[in-house]
């Protein structure tokens, strides 16, 4: 996984996955811009890649509007010359159900997660079709996004949105070399440690300061943030010039492609469905076996 000459712009990368991301990508070789909303951190992890002897220049800023995007883009081929490698990262969280939910709230959530997407994937676009040596969109979506979760109507809106970009994008860069992927991460982190199902077990291994639970890490896919970090190299490399337009999982031990949405059952009937016809076969039809939501509580094997 030789990233020498490669050149990776990692949003949200001052702490938590984004930090493991750019740092993985450095020691694979590459060159990292690092962005984050808190100059601080962003500079932090820099720093960290320079005295790791790689190359890294931090970009403070919060991803949403063009702007930002198009100056982080500028900073990559400023700095280094090129952008081979985009990873979206960037997020923050607004939790509410929905009749609590604001306008602000939503708006937020989807501005960072969902716009911050586009404008930066549009900026690194048309960076890498300027330079016709193609490229990598790397676009950090979310279980919530593939399954939906209590009380995150705006952030699992914004994942499942950018599933869907990045299956839209595969198409319309494929000519261009540049290939399009989601990836569906699940470990331990702050952001992770706000979800109920997990926080009381993420604050058990904290308190005691050992290891996560091996049935967590393969049941739940739940480990370190350095356990996804492999998945962003892979996806950066020549080795996956061909992958595209997939939603790949990794957390713990668990390394998962997930399906794309399809007809799961269909039923035909000549001149259309009244509603009397859909309520009549609906349980022995296409509704016998209906989808399950919601991301379950993990549930420790028993002893």
């Amino acid at each position: 996984m030789d990233l020498s000459g490669k050149v990776s712009l990692v949003t949200g990368a001052g702490r938590g996955l984004g930090r493991a991301y750019a740092l993985a990508l450095a020691a694979a070789g590459s060159s990292v811009v690092v962005n984050d909303v808190d100059a601080a951190a962003a500079g932090e992890t820099a720093a960290a890649i320079a005295a790791a002897g790689g190359r890294a220049v931090a970009a403070p800023g919060a991803v949403g509007g063009s702007e930002v995007a198009e100056r982080l883009a500028g900073t990559a081929v400023e700095t280094f010359g090129r952008l081979d490698v985009l990873v979206t990262n960037a997020g923050v969280l607004r939790d509410r159900v929905l009749w609590k939910m604001t306008d602000d709230d939503f708006d937020t959530v989807v501005d960072v997660h969902l716009r911050g997407t586009f404008t930066c994937a549009r900026a690194a676009a048309r960076r890498m079709r300027e330079q016709g040596t193609g490229g990598r969109l790397i676009l950090i979506s979310s279980p919530a996004g593939q399954r939906g979760n209590f009380g995150q109507t705006n952030y699992a809106a914004a994942k499942a949105g950018i599933v869907a970009m990045a299956r839209t994008w595969a198409l319309e860069l494929a000519r261009s070399g540049i290939t399009v992927n989601a990836v569906v991460p699940v470990a331990a982190t702050e952001m992770t440690r706000t979800i109920p199902a997990f926080a009381p077990i993420l604050d058990e291994a904290e308190r005691t300061g050992g290891p996560l639970p091996g049935w967590l890490r393969e049941q739940e896919g739940m480990g370190t943030v350095e356990d996804v970090a492999g998945l962003i190299v892979f996806l950066a490399s020549d080795a996956a010039a061909e992958v595209s337009g997939q939603a790949v999982g990794i957390g713990g031990d668990r390394l998962a492609l997930w399906s794309h949405p399809a007809e799961k059952a269909v039923a035909l009937a000549g001149g259309g469905w009244s509603a009397e016809a859909i309520a009549a076969s609906w349980d022995t039809g296409v509704g016998a076996a209906p989808e399950t939501y919601g991301i379950p509580a993990p549930k420790a094997p028993a002893s």
